[in-house]
């Protein structure tokens, strides 16, 4: 069977989610491909699954009409939802949600979708976010939901095995200079650590392509402030394939990866460190309740809470113990509940009860 995901830019979780998803069920004859409206970075990351760069009505009518669909993915923009039934789909559209940012934004964001996704989708499918949950549950009662963890190529993202070890601690951080995932909470936490270790290296992992012009204003000013450019290193829309050796590079440093957030659906970066045997330092962003538990395979801080998270941070680089109960502990927790077959069972699953599959 052929499943269409759409979605408005290849980058970033959602991507990713994407990505890891089609490889999952290849193997049970569920063939994917994916529609873009434009094109993005994400675009490296793909090698073999048929993808589309089109926003315009004729050009989408094209890509359904020849790809003979038994289910369309719309991820997040419900706009899409009442276009595609214009069209005279006539299969299954599921409405996915991912990636809507803050609580606020996510409340307001799926308040305006009520009419489109009522009116045009069959189900809502949303990964199990505290949150989310809570919004989708009120707003949303009467349509059928489904909610289970995305999952990560296991296989891929482990740890990698490789030569000497980076002379100086590694802090690591990935996301987009913008807003929600909170570069400048990551800028202070450096700047704490650097003034414990001058010798600590800071790596962010960004797609400069989201950056917002004022946000990047604001991010030179404060590498400044904290005299923090010798410490730091940019690395921009590294190919996702590559970023299992970056984390492993950053743990075996004897540093972690450091997510900054206010408010994530899911994390992926994060699953994906823990699965290479690099540590974690997180804020209470909602999303990552499903795989974090503090000081078991993680460490947690509260939001702007520099002070408490400076020392979460300390006890990650010097406790040499804490650190490798947490490593293992993590890698274990990922490789047991986010690996693709689980995430394969449980979309079959909602794909019967479409009864759209059939094993």
């Amino acid at each position: 069977m052929n499943i269409l995901f759409a979605y408005y830019y290849p980058s970033g979780g959602v991507e990713t989610l994407a990505r890891q998803r089609s490889y999952a069920l290849k193997k049970h004859g569920v063939n994917f491909h994916f529609l873009y409206y434009k094109s993005g970075p994400g675009l490296q990351n793909i090698e073999e699954t048929p993808t589309f760069i089109t926003d315009t009505n004729k050009g989408i009518k094209a890509v359904i009409t020849n790809g003979n669909y038994d289910v369309i993915i719309v991820c997040s923009d419900h706009s899409l939802l009442p276009r595609i039934r214009n069209m005279n789909f006539k299969g299954k559209l599921i409405y996915e949600v991912q990636g809507l940012g803050s609580f606020d934004d996510a409340q307001q964001w799926l308040k305006v979708a009520h009419p489109y996704v009522n009116n045009n989708a069959d189900v809502i499918l949303f990964p199990r976010t505290r949150h989310l949950i809570n919004l989708i549950y009120t707003y949303y009662p009467s349509i059928r939901k489904y909610s289970f963890h995305n999952c990560i190529d296991t296989n891929i993202f482990t740890y990698k095995t490789r030569g000497p070890s980076e002379p100086n601690p590694i802090i690591g951080w990935v996301g987009r200079i913008e807003e929600n995932k909170n570069w400048k909470g990551f800028l202070e936490i450096g700047h704490e650590m650097v003034k414990i270790n001058p010798s600590i290296k800071l790596w962010m992992f960004i797609d400069a392509t989201l950056t917002y012009p004022d946000q990047e204003q604001q991010f030179n000013d404060m590498l400044t402030k904290y005299q923090l450019n010798d410490n730091l290193k940019i690395f921009n829309n590294i190919p996702h394939q590559k970023m299992a050796e970056y984390y492993s590079i950053i743990g075996d440093s004897g540093g972690f990866l450091c997510s900054t957030s206010k408010v994530e659906g899911f994390g992926f970066a994060i699953v994906e460190a823990m699965g290479c045997r690099c540590p974690v330092l997180t804020t209470d962003s909602d999303g990552i309740k499903s795989f974090i538990f503090h000081n078991k395979t993680g460490k947690i801080y509260p939001h702007d809470n520099i002070q408490l998270a400076t020392t979460e941070a300390k006890s990650l680089l010097f406790d040499n113990l804490v650190r490798e109960k947490i490593c293992l502990n993590a890698q274990k927790h990922i490789h047991t509940h986010f690996n693709p077959d689980t995430y394969a069972n449980n979309f079959l699953n909602m794909l019967k009860d479409l009864g759209v599959y059939k094993a």
